[in-house]
């Protein structure tokens, strides 16, 4: 069975992303990703996959993987269960562990141990449950806490010997082998014509099958509909560009690839909560301390 592509959003003004999701959830299954991953479970047990390596879980797992390398993890469920913020995910890209060692030649280790993990990597239980609070509280952190709470984690994997890699040494991590499938053509197609007028039936077509087939096909791979995947990216890019530009609002709209800005304004507030003009105050209102700061330098 072919892993499907993950897209990881990481903001513009962010070098890598933090963050936490329940059991179960539209990423929780067979997937692979350019980006390196560490992976902390919080809660429940059950078995996780890397590559062709099969093993138990139970609170406190701890897997760094590579970049490409599929994973998952299942939990034993009882009925159906949910299991609320059962996974902790911290994900960055080569580039940006490059751009920190070329700054901070101190942190030469970190790339030795992300040079490890093309197998996938797996620490100590205790590791993982003292890395987890760590981890809760930068999946919400902001500015410079984000950063400290980033080494904290690295020097903690660095400082531990206890590592064992996961895929076998002939395991095959080639990127190409996945995105032949028909799935991973779909996602990279959407992303790559998110500003265009990306319509289903077009993209059914592109994918050989009629559109009542695709339909059920899409929400089989991602967990929820073409219409709220497209919008879900189109949101995440509005947001980026809310808090990054000075673009107006309703430039913001059609940047993205939405054609009306009553319906922008709706998915908005239905998917974040807020307006999209109160999102940009207040996320002004959280960085003004460090501008402040910045002038009175």
């Amino acid at each position: 069975m072919n892993p499907d592509l993950e897209l990881v959003h990481t903001r513009q003004d962010e070098s890598f992303r933090a963050w936490v999701h329940d059991y179960p959830h539209t990423v929780a299954k067979w997937h692979f990703h350019p980006e390196y991953e560490v992976h902390v479970i919080r809660a429940s047990s059950g078995k996780f996959f890397v590559g062709d390596h099969i093993g138990d879980f139970q609170p406190g797992n701890i897997v760094l993987t590579g970049p490409n390398l599929p994973h998952n993890w299942v939990t034993d469920s009882d009925g159906g269960a949910s299991v609320p913020s059962r996974d902790l995910v911290l994900q960055f890209s080569r580039d940006a562990v490059d751009r920190m060692v070329a700054a901070f030649a101190e942190l030469s280790p970190v790339m030795a141990l992300i040079d490890q993990a093309s197998q996938g990597m797996q620490f100590p239980d205790a590791l993982g449950l003292a890395i987890a609070p760590v981890m809760q509280e930068l999946s919400g952190a902001h500015g410079a806490r984000r950063v400290m709470l980033l080494m904290s984690i690295f020097d903690q994997l660095i400082a531990c010997s206890s590592r064992k890699l996961l895929a076998g040494p002939a395991y095959n991590v080639s990127a190409q082998r996945y995105m032949s499938s028909t799935i991973n053509q779909v996602l990279s197609y959407i992303q790559q014509n998110l500003a265009g007028n990306l319509r289903e039936v077009d993209v059914a077509e592109m994918a050989g099958m009629s559109v009542s087939s695709f339909t059920r096909f899409f929400k089989r791979h991602t967990g929820c509909t073409f219409i709220q995947y497209q919008n879900r990216l189109r949101l995440n890019e509005a947001c980026e560009l809310l808090m990054c530009s000075d673009l107006g609002v309703t430039d913001i709209c059609y940047r993205v690839g939405f054609n009306n800005v009553s319906n922008f304004n709706r998915q908005f507030l239905t998917q974040k909560g807020i307006p999209p003009s109160r999102f940009r105050a207040l996320h002004r209102l959280n960085d003004a301390p460090s501008r402040e700061h910045k002038a009175a330098a």
